[in-house]
């Protein structure tokens, strides 16, 4: 009964920038380039990883307050300028197409959800969590790393080279990938740094120190403990480097780990064998030119064994 949980917006942005508008307009001209691209992506997805259950996670927040007050820097660099305070840069063309990305998801019967000051992220992390498993996440962010379990288990289908090419990763894919295991990569992402979430990391610390640190020390805790020990082995140049970062690797990893324990709304993930509402389905086709992808994802949803 594996349950797949599909980053939304990881994926759409994907779909927007990966198909030109020009190739996907409804009749009156609307460019539907990222709902064409995300439902092929969750046909793709469906036929290669056959769940029984299946959720979309969206954002409430992209850009939550309380990892903002944690770390300033944290997605600074997507603000829009001139835009409403928090806002985020967002395509033109892609923000009249997420609604009709929701109302094709209800028509099918994914239940896509959100949480009020919560990133889509927390979202996959508390139903990782809290949701029995297998567990699948589909998504091209590598934050989510972090909630690799073989235990349970959860694993990520790393999408960062496309949906068709994802990567299935195991904590041994973690550790081949990044040389720490996966309950260490909040700590790792922390020291390195990720440009693209306004993440410094600590200044002349890169992937492979990162990597050997935690490797050496088992997690952050143990590296700032081990700063204070003359014996522990430091090379002066490195000491130097982590003991000025004190201040910013105290808060950088509660930015980086994701959420597990949010309030949720009830929902019932069991993935349909046809649309829940095929009515609404065929309106939305036939009006937003999308009969093509609706047609592969109803397949999809039919097919499965």
């Amino acid at each position: 009964m594996t349950l797949l949980l599909v980053d939304a917006p990881s994926l759409y942005f994907r779909a927007y920038f990966g198909i030109p508008e020009s190739a996907a307009r409804a009749p009156d001209g609307t460019p539907v380039n990222a709902v064409r691209g995300f439902l092929d992506f969750l046909s793709t997805l469906i036929k290669m990883r056959d769940p029984d259950r299946m959720v979309c996670a969206l954002d409430a927040d992209w850009r939550p307050a309380w990892r903002v007050a944690l770390l300033p820097s944290y997605k600074a660099h997507r603000l829009a300028d001139g835009g409403p305070p928090g806002a985020e840069i967002v395509p033109d063309t892609l923000v009249p197409q997420i609604p009709l990305i929701l109302d094709v998801l209800a028509a099918i019967g994914i239940p896509a959800v959100d949480a009020p000051g919560y990133e889509a992220d927390d979202v996959l992390g508390t139903l990782a969590t809290t949701q029995p498993g297998p567990v699948e996440v589909a998504s091209g962010d590598r934050d989510l790393f972090q909630l690799v379990d073989d235990a349970k288990p959860v694993r990520l289908l790393y999408c960062g080279r496309g949906v068709a090419k994802l990567e299935d990763c195991d904590d041994a894919a973690v550790r081949a990938k990044y040389g720490v295991p996966a309950a260490a990569y909040a700590d790792f992402a922390a020291l390195r740094g990720d440009p693209s979430d306004g993440l410094p990391g600590v200044p002349g610390v890169g992937e492979k120190t990162a990597a050997r640190l935690v490797t050496r020390y088992g997690d952050l805790a143990g590296i700032l403990a081990a700063l204070d020990d003359p014996k522990a082995g430091f090379a002066a140049g490195l000491r130097a480097k982590l003991d000025a970062a004190r201040d910013y690797l105290a808060v950088a990893p509660k930015v980086v780990e994701v959420a597990r324990d949010i309030d949720l709304p009830p929902l019932e993930p069991a993935l349909p064998r046809s649309p829940q509402d095929p009515d609404r389905l065929l309106a939305l086709a036939e009006k937003w030119a999308l009969a093509g992808p609706a047609r592969r994802l109803v397949d999809a949803l039919a097919s499965r064994g």
